[in-house]
């Protein structure tokens, strides 16, 4: 991993101007694409967009139901039960609306700097094979959601949430809910990789991409104590050839290194195992670390022990993002009197503490996005331990992101 701080890197502005959208095969045309980073902050403090891209019904439910999808399981069987025409026009209407301009304003107002926005391979189409099933027609409403960002000033985490075939077994955020995963192939890799290529040149070449600066190559695959050849045969494989084609891609369109993308990788904490192992290089790597105390079977399940844990935690250098974390307690406990919610302003205040202690000990490292921006209804109720937008409401997350330090118990 990079000794130096990487994340002052990330924040700080190139003044080149970024050239308007080429398509990607178009790498032969003279063109001189580059990046502009933002200026600022030193640490990314952000929010998920979960379910804008890949809907998870479980933190949607009253969407899901509402665009007809309420007895699928994730986006493929909504397709497939819908059809493909009623179904492109479904999610174009949630498209539209899950994620506003309001939202990106709001999300600005609150002092955070960064959004990751989860995607699967499939919003480049032409990499859907016959017999696959997921909606059409996201691009558009995407190249909208990142220029949102640029004019903002948001910095923007793309990744590549849900891989061809699926790279964990029954998750919904791989888009199918299969039972083995099926990404780790070569033919599987290969759509990966141009879906790859493909973004890394929008990202140079579209001025609405002008504020991303990071590109995920695989959210969340397998662990290697439940998959260990797959595993390892992504990070012999898999990591150093995505890496390789998106370098190839920028040199290709003469981007200049101090331009180049950062390229981001699951954290060995992960575990799936060391992502540096095989790569040629690690200039501009980050590391993707996912912290959910919720299921972490170390932490005494009280509210002093989980307190504890995330005072006392250490997730690593400047180039590791806790890309995924939450205030959600073990499901052991989360209903019960001392953590439950509904009906219960008197805990808000301990849940402020909560959020105060991870986020202190997460901006040691690189910084935190959150997960999720906004939900609905998660269990019938406004679960805002999962709710970005909903805990700001309850009181439970401050109105100024970069007041962790200030009110933590650490």
């Amino acid at each position: 991993m990079l000794s130096k701080s990487v994340v002052s890197g990330i924040l700080a502005l190139a003044s080149a101007r970024v050239v308007n959208c080429i398509p990607l095969e178009s790498s032969s045309q003279s063109i001189r694409p580059s990046r502009r980073w933002l200026p600022g902050a030193d640490k990314i403090r952000g929010v998920n967009l979960g379910s804008q891209f890949i809907i998870e019904p479980w933190m949607a439910g009253d969407e899901w139901g509402n665009m007809g999808c309420g007895g699928a399981n994730d986006e493929w069987q909504c397709v497939e039960a819908l059809g493909q025409d009623a179904a492109d026009a479904a999610f174009k209407k949630h498209w539209d609306t899950w994620t506003t301009q309001d939202d990106i304003t709001q999300i600005k107002s609150l002092g955070l700097n960064t959004v990751r926005i989860p995607v699967g391979f499939w919003i480049r189409e032409d990499l859907v094979n016959e017999g696959e099933h997921y909606p059409r027609g996201g691009l558009e409403y995407l190249d909208r959601l990142v220029g949102w960002c640029a004019d903002a000033g948001i910095y923007v985490i793309m990744d590549l949430h849900g891989g061809p075939g699926a790279q964990f077994p029954n998750q919904q955020y791989t888009g199918h809910g299969v039972d083995y995963p099926g990404f780790y192939t070569q033919d599987n890799y290969e759509r990966a990789y141009k879906f790859l290529e493909w973004m890394a040149e929008r990202i140079h070449t579209n001025n609405s991409y002008r504020n991303v600066g990071t590109l995920e190559v695989i959210n969340e695959p397998v662990h290697a104590g439940d998959y260990g050849s797959q595993a390892a045969d992504m990070i012999a494989t898999y990591y150093p050839n995505a890496w390789t084609r998106i370098r190839n891609r920028e040199d290709q369109l003469g981007v200049s290194t101090n331009n180049r993308i950062h390229i981001q990788m699951m954290d060995k904490s992960w575990g799936s195992g060391d992502p540096t192992s095989n790569l040629p290089d690690t200039t501009s790597a980050l590391y993707d670390d996912h912290k959910y105390y919720k299921w972490d079977g170390s932490v005494t399940t009280t509210k002093e022990g989980y307190i504890s844990a995330a005072c006392n935690d250490n997730r690593g250098g400047s180039d590791i993002i806790v890309g995924e974390w939450s205030l959600s307690v073990a499901d052991s406990v989360q209903s019960n009197d001392e953590f439950q919610i509904n009906n219960r302003p008197d805990q808000v205040e301990w849940y402020k503490q909560f959020w105060a202690a991870q986020a202190q000990t997460f901006e040691k490292s690189g910084g935190w996005v959150f997960w999720t921006w906004k939900c609905n209804w998660i269990g019938g109720m406004d679960e805002w331990r999962w709710c970005y937008q909903s805990a700001v409401a309850a009181g439970a997350i401050p109105k100024d992101a970069g007041s962790a330090s200030s009110i933590s118990p650490c």
